[in-house]
């Protein structure tokens, strides 16, 4: 299976320090990323609009050439942190929209996006889901006729039967899933199980291992600290598996967030990269 590396992986680096994480003293640019994504020989990346330095044709030219020099597949991900805000944001709904111009620039054919976030979780999912149908049945019109898949997040935000249900409500091949594997713990959930069960929608994923920390609350999200693959407590080999058997073509894109102390997050890619490379080889894949 292909490995790929998401940018958020880099957060810090790019100047998101969270108010209980220390700043690593420096900074990168989408290029930077980029440049030691290929040095890392991974076969593509999550590229985090969020990060991009600006959006102007001449730089997306630029950008995209260097992936197509290394051959590297790519995602553009679009809605950190809160994206469509359970559905009530309609200028990021425009937003949206108006992205996926960005990743057809990059010749991006999927393109990662967020309905909600944690922030939202406690609130009636119902009449969010309802939303967020009409909004992303609004945006897979355009998403299709520009030929982009739109692959949404669970984001700490919803179970897998309940992306099921948003999925049947869009009712389109454009729309699917970004399945993160840490993201499933966070929401209480199996990540094993829940990547059977959306499966056939998976067109992008997020390959994370999370650790618990001592102390905290399991409903706050920097409790499940991000740990190196195979350093914590998600089934990733079972999970590969699982899109093996389904017939998933994208990559297994690693990411970190929410680093616990122990790690550096360049240390943290570079093990987790090479685990994913050992677990695909063990198992076949």
């Amino acid at each position: 299976m292909k490995i790929g590396i998401d940018s958020y992986c880099y957060h810090r680096y790019f100047g998101e320090v969270y108010d209980f994480q220390k700043d690593p003293g420096k900074r990168w640019t989408t290029d930077d990323f980029v440049r030691r994504a290929i040095e890392l020989k991974v076969d593509g990346v999550s590229l985090e609009l969020c990060f991009f330095p600006r959006f102007d044709s001449d730089y997306l030219k630029q950008l995209r050439e260097m992936l197509d020099e290394a051959g590297m597949e790519r995602v553009a991900a679009w809605g950190h942190p809160d994206g469509l805000e359970a559905g009530n944001n309609e200028g990021a709904l425009k937003d949206l929209i108006a992205q996926i111009d960005t990743a057809m620039a990059l010749g991006a054919d999927v393109m990662r996006v967020v309905g909600s976030s944690l922030m939202f979780r406690d609130q009636a999912r119902g009449p969010q889901i309802e939303r967020l149908t009409a909004m992303f049945k609004e945006a897979v019109k355009v998403a299709a006729d520009k030929n982009v898949i739109l692959a949404m997040e669970n984001h700490i935000d919803y179970t897998a039967s309940e992306l099921l249900t948003l999925i049947n409500n869009v009712d389109s091949k454009y729309f699917g899933v970004n399945f993160d594997t840490g993201n499933c713990l966070r929401m209480f959930e199996d990540p094993v199980a829940s990547a059977e069960l959306l499966a056939p929608y998976i067109y992008a994923t997020h390959i994370k291992d999370l650790s618990p920390r001592k102390g905290g609350s399991p409903q706050a999200w920097n409790f499940w600290e991000s740990v190196p693959n195979g350093k914590g407590i998600v089934d990733i080999p079972a999970v590969m598996k699982v899109l093996k058997d389904a017939g998933y073509k994208g990559t297994l894109c690693v990411e970190v967030d929410c680093l616990q102390e122990d790690w550096e997050e360049d240390q943290a890619v570079e093990m987790s990269v090479n685990y994913l490379r050992e677990q695909a080889a063990k198992l076949g894949l």
